[in-house]
């Protein structure tokens, strides 16, 4: 529950003072994250550095 009000904290952040741009950053960025980490062990490593 701690970080669903974290979430929608920084949502209501973002809204309140107009940096909506900023949400498809952010997305990019999670994406990009969670690729390393599940990537970090499994076969597909080798190709996900790839890509960087």
């Amino acid at each position: 529950m701690g970080k669903l009000s974290i979430l929608k904290e920084f949502l209501g952040f973002l809204k309140e003072n107009k940096k909506t741009w900023m949400i498809p950053i952010v997305i990019i960025l999670l994406i990009l994250g969670l690729l390393m980490v599940l990537g970090q062990g499994s076969a597909l490593a080798p190709f996900i550095y790839t890509i960087f």
